[in-house]
């Protein structure tokens, strides 16, 4: 079956098949591949290699998925306002 031409040059064809066929990950996907780099077994792009990421990627789910865990209390915290790290202390630094 002979599909027919987009509107637009190849190289945009080309980024929309790649756009459609992008590989999704859920969410418990992504936490395994996190924890997988913050055990320090290896370097960040160890786990990224072996799951076809860009590390840029797994930073950013790194990032969502401390800023999840923050509602836990058990992590730092970041004052939006100031930029400042904030670390919990007290009952909640030793939960």
């Amino acid at each position: 079956m002979k599909q027919t031409p987009p509107n637009g040059t190849a190289e945009q064809h080309v980024r929309e098949i790649r756009r459609q066929t992008r590989k999704k990950y859920s969410a418990e996907e992504k936490i395994r591949i996190v924890i997988s780099g913050l055990r320090g077994e290896h370097s960040i792009a160890e786990p990224c290699r072996r799951e076809g990421i860009a590390e840029s990627m797994y930073y950013v789910w790194s990032k969502e998925f401390m800023e999840a865990d923050i509602g836990h209390g058990c992590c730092r915290t970041t004052d939006r306002a100031t930029s400042r790290v904030t670390w919990p202390t007290g009952s909640a630094a030793a939960a």
